[in-house]
């Protein structure tokens, strides 16, 4: 729950819209399980704080973030603030992403080979963002 808390600051500070809250909870749930993971193949990432090790290419964080790909510096996207903010800013850079369903939005941002599964995280993510709002 505290790596919720932290999307949903950061997406605060943003002044982003409750849905786009959701978005990002949802995809750090099917993504993560809301762990922050470092990655086994990127052990420069292991130096930082995390929650859990992973073997997904260079993905580290609780979006599992490639640096290889341009989403930042490790010791960045480390960090759950910047991971969700650097989330939050492809997200509303989607056109129209307010009308797409959550697992088109969050497949528009995370390019997943699994992508249809954010979906099922869309009930649970709209408890955890009214429970962190209330």
């Amino acid at each position: 729950m505290n790596n919720a808390k932290m999307i949903v600051r950061a997406g605060e500070e943003m002044d982003v819209p409750r849905r786009a809250l959701v978005i990002a909870v949802a995809t750090a749930m099917q993504e993560s399980n809301l762990y922050n993971y470092a990655s086994g193949v990127l052990p420069e990432s292991q130096n930082y704080p995390h929650q859990a090790i992973g073997w997904d290419h260079d993905s580290v964080g609780l979006f599992q973030q490639r640096p290889s790909t341009g989403w930042g510096a490790v010791g960045d996207l480390m960090k759950p603030e910047y991971a969700t903010r650097q989330f939050l800013s492809a997200l509303l850079a989607i056109p129209g992403w307010q009308d797409l369903p959550l697992t088109v939005a969050a497949q528009s941002v995370q390019v997943s080979a699994f992508g249809w599964l954010y979906a099922q995280h869309e009930w649970r993510a709209n408890q955890v963002v009214n429970a962190i709002l209330a």
